[in-house]
This record gives structure tokens, C-alpha cells and sequence, in this order.
């Protein structure tokens, strides 16, 4: 059993909801944390910056009144994640919102900084840091971080190439507080196998696009609902950082997913220029053909939660 601080030992479903550049809202927040997972989005989904202060009042108040309509079954916790890269230079004043609304969970992404989590750890927050190898996970327990999030091979969008085997058993050799696995997870049945390799938690983003809360055009959201993982495209062209992609996306923008150009890693962008090509070439884990219509986002969960417990009752017989 890992060292669980008390924001996540509280949680009874093991599901975090991944942060979805540009996809996420606080519509789909609210809705992930009432059905029970953590619901998150990226600080740069507001734009601009000053729209945050805004979001972060609407998520804050809407869950407290949940809470206070539903004190038998409160809401599950939210979390904002930071991209701490050198390119963001919305950082410090993204945090600032955080703290002014004390921001229960933090998943930091692309570098591990002491002082962003020394100002989340200011009014308690956890700190969950996304890593895809063991020696990136060293460094963010080194720097502060409270927990990892493993972005195995088949994740969607920033994506490594570990297996989710290997990946776990090291990080698990030497550290025992909160990890969530993330890569290919779309049914309640892969959550399951994720606590059984060792993770506390299954880190779902690409199933959560195909909602009716989300953020996607509605193609965007049909090509989820009719892909499967043949058509996932692993490169580092559109941001600098390998990740995986939708296929029939990249070949609307002109592009042949067979043949990608590598693109110069010192010049990954996560601006404006970023989310352009976010706009036009569709992030996507691996996992998907699991996805079979867009529902709104209660129904998603109740089918991973259905599917757990399914999953659970066969393996006890």
C-alpha cells in the first residue's frame, strides 16, 4: 500500500483524469470531479491569462456547492496542471491563481522546478509530476514533487516509449508514495491491471474526448469514437516533444502520418504557436477502440466504474 497523502487516500474511485491541451474546461472539470475522479485541465486551456482567475472561481464554487447539496458523496478533488518548461511564461502568475484558490492537486509537466512546488506545498497542496523513465522520476521526488504520473508507451499526446511493466517495477523499487499510470487506459478493466503493476491510480485522458462536456469539435470527438490504435501516430513534429496523434488529423493538415519530419527538440513551444498546431493535429493515447459513442461524462465513468467491479468480481472467482 503506498503513502497516500489525505487529498488522494480520500478519493474511492483510482482515476485522475489527465489534463487535455485545449480540450479541457471547466465544464468537463466539474463534471469529472462530481462523478467521482479527479477532474484537471492545463493553466493555458485560459486564455487569456486573466480568464483563469475566472475558471478556477467557477470550479471552486460550483464543487463547494456540490458538497455542501451532497454530503454523503462530496466531489473528488480538481487539479491544474503547469507546464514548467522555460517556454511558459505565464508560469508565476498561473501559480499565483493557484494559491489564491488553493488548488488542491498540481501536476507539473516538461522539467521539475522547487519552487512550484514549494508554493503549491504553501497552503497543501500535492504535487504530481509527469515523468517516462525512472531517472526523470528521481529528479522530481529530488525537487519536491509529492508523487509521479508514469506516461508509458500509448499515452495520448506528450508520450514516452517505456513500457508500463517496466516503467512501474523500477519507479516502485525505491519509492513508495502516490503514482498514476497513464498509456493506453480507457476501460475499467486496464484500471484494475494498473493498481495490480503497482500504480495507485489510472491516468485517463483520451477516453474523456470523446465527452459532450469537452472542449473538441465534434469531429475531432468522432475520430476517437471510429479510430482504433492503428491509427495513432507517434512523432515530435508538432511541439518538439514526441507524442502520439490521430492519424486521419495529420493527413487533413497536408501531412503524411507515414513519413514526419523530426523537428528540433531545443525549439518545442507551448504558446500560441503551440496551440495552433494542437488545433489542427489531434492528440490521442492508444487505448481508444474502447470508446465506442460520445456520452456525457457521468455515463463515461459509470462504464469505467461498471467495468472495474466487473473486472474485480472475475478475478475473485
Amino acid at each position: 500500500m503506498s503513502n497516500l497523502p489525505q487529498t488522494l487516500r480520500q478519493l474511492k474511485f483510482p482515476v485522475i483524469a489527465s489534463p487535455l491541451f485545449i480540450i479541457s474546461n471547466p465544464k468537463l472539470v466539474i463534471e469529472q470531479c462530481k462523478a467521482g475522479v479527479i477532474g484537471s485541465m492545463p493553466a493555458l486551456n485560459a486564455r487569456p491569462a486573466s480568464q483563469l482567475d475566472e475558471w478556477l472561481a467557477e470550479i471552486t464554487e460550483t464543487l463547494a456547492a456540490y458538497d455542501r447539496a451532497n454530503p454523503d458523496n462530496p466531489a473528488a478533488p480538481f487539479a491544474i496542471n503547469q507546464i514548467v518548461h522555460k517556454s511558459n511564461d505565464r508560469l508565476d502568475h498561473d501559480m499565483e491563481m493557484c494559491v489564491k484558490y488553493k488548488v488542491p492537486v498540481i501536476i507539473t509537466s516538461l522539467g521539475a522546478r522547487e519552487e512550484i512546488n514549494q508554493a503549491a506545498h504553501s497552503y497543501g497542496a500535492v504535487v504530481m509530476h509527469d515523468i517516462i523513465n525512472n531517472k526523470f522520476a528521481h529528479k522530481a521526488i529530488e525537487k519536491g514533487a509529492d508523487g509521479l504520473i508514469a506516461v508509458a508507451t500509448g499515452a495520448g499526446g506528450h508520450a514516452g516509449v517505456k513500457s508500463p511493466f517496466a516503467l512501474i517495477q523500477e519507479i516502485r523499487e525505491w519509492f513508495d508514495g502516490p503514482v498514476a499510470l497513464s498509456g493506453s487506459i480507457a476501460n475499467g478493466g486496464a484500471i484494475l491491471a494498473a493498481q495490480a503493476m503497482g500504480a495507485d491510480f489510472a491516468y485517463i485522458g483520451s477516453a474523456f474526448i470523446a465527452t459532450e462536456e469537452a472542449r473538441a469539435l465534434d469531429a475531432y470527438k468522432q475520430c476517437v469514437v471510429d479510430s482504433t490504435s492503428d491509427d495513432i501516430v507517434y512523432s515530435n513534429l508538432f511541439t518538439g516533444v514526441h507524442g502520439n496523434y490521430l492519424a486521419p488529423s495529420i493527413r487533413n493538415a497536408g501531412l503524411d502520418p507515414e513519413n514526419l519530419p523530426e523537428s528540433d527538440p531545443s525549439k518545442m513551444n507551448f504558446g500560441g504557436d503551440a496551440k495552433k498546431a494542437w488545433k489542427d493535429i489531434w492528440g490521442c493515447g492508444q487505448g481508444i477502440s474502447a470508446v465506442k459513442k460520445v456520452v456525457p461524462t457521468a455515463e463515461l465513468v459509470a462504464r469505467l466504474k461498471r467495468e472495474y467491479q466487473e473486472a474485480r468480481t472475475r478475478l475473485a472467482l
